[in-house]
């Protein structure tokens, strides 16, 4: 995908990252999980990451955070924050970024709370470990922050073990630690998949919100284009380890181009849902053990062309921008010429 770094009178990005490519090297083979990811994130703005189940979301977000776990290794490119490229760094220079200027929300949050110690606990221990600050400051910041993420009762929470909170009120505790050293970049991995509706819009709301009171940057990512439209500014779509179209929320979705980023528009339940099926994609994601030679949505694609299964197609830029949001643009061949 093209650079950002260069639109003009836009501040710089915050995140930068440059053909990323993340394996995992298993005793069947090698799977190619991230090949070739390029996109650009900047200060306050919400990047919507998509694409189906194991189309490469959460490693890029690992790869991101340098949270990829055996037998996984980023093999390939650069992840430039504030100037600095977080993939050269040691791993003990990196925990100094994680928690204190890079937050990630999880899609579990039962699994990643730890359930022996007390809420309370987990939120201050972030703020012991990156900031000089006392036990004192430490409590009255955690206090903030739950009443920030809407906790009732926070004093008493505050002593709760996680067991005793609901699914939801555990998320906003999740939202809470990753906010409590004030982060630059926030990472949120389906982070409101678990929840009821009524509880996800809560959420979704809430990290708007955050964002918008402390120019957090954040990547949401999901598989569901509805929320992306109601949270986002900008998308990047993902298919087998790629991102396949980017650009505004409203351009993409005004005006989709690639086929993939077409048929999961065609996907969203509308009003009318109960009067026609819902549309599905015919056949299957690509293995990605092993190389993608081409396009990897050829064997689905409905507009396939023999040129589709030869190495490419090339990103083509359809339209450029001159604000702090990326330009429109696809990697793929119905893209040339428009």
């Amino acid at each position: 995908m093209p650079s950002r770094s260069s639109v003009t009178n836009a501040p710089p990005l915050l995140l930068d990252v440059k053909d990323m490519h993340t394996k995992f090297f298993t005793s069947v083979g090698v799977v190619h999980a991230v090949r070739g990811v390029t996109f650009g994130l900047r200060e306050g703005e919400i990047l919507g990451l998509v694409g189906e189940s194991g189309c490469g979301k959460s490693v890029t977000a690992r790869s991101v955070m340098r949270l990829v776990p055996r037998p996984g290794r980023i093999v390939a490119g650069e992840v430039w924050f504030e100037g600095t490229n977080l993939l050269a760094l040691s791993d003990r220079e990196m925990r100094a970024y994680r928690g204190r200027l890079l937050g990630m929300i999880f899609q579990n949050p039962m699994s990643s709370l730890n359930p022996v110690h007390r809420v309370g606990a987990q939120l201050m221990e972030a703020m012991l470990a990156h900031r000089a600050t006392s036990r004192g400051k430490a409590k009255a910041r955690a206090l903030e922050l739950l009443d920030m993420v809407g906790i009732p009762d926070k004093s008493r929470r505050f002593n709760s073990y996680p067991h005793e909170l609901s699914g939801g009120m555990c998320q906003r505790i999740m939202i809470a630690m990753a906010m409590t050293c004030r982060p630059r970049l926030l990472i949120a991995d389906e982070a409101t998949t678990a929840l009821d509706v009524t509880i996800q819009n809560q959420i979704l709301v809430l990290l708007k919100d955050v964002c918008k009171q402390t120019g957090t940057a954040m990547i949401l990512i999901t598989h569901d284009m509805s929320i992306v439209a109601e949270t986002c500014q900008s998308i990047a779509v993902m298919y087998a380890g790629r991102v396949v179209e980017m650009g505004t929320v409203a351009e993409v979705f005004r005006n989709p181009v690639h086929p993939y980023t077409q048929a999961l528009l065609r996907s969203i339940p509308g009003r009318t849902a109960r009067q026609r099926p819902l549309d599905a994609i015919d056949g299957h994601p690509p293995s990605l053990a092993g190389a993608i030679h081409g396009c990897a949505f050829a064997p689905r694609c409905s507009y396939v062309q023999p040129q589709c299964r030869s190495p490419g197609p090339s990103t083509v830029t359809l339209h450029g921008s001159t604000s702090m949001y990326p330009p429109h643009s696809a990697n793929c061949i119905l893209a040339q010429g428009r």
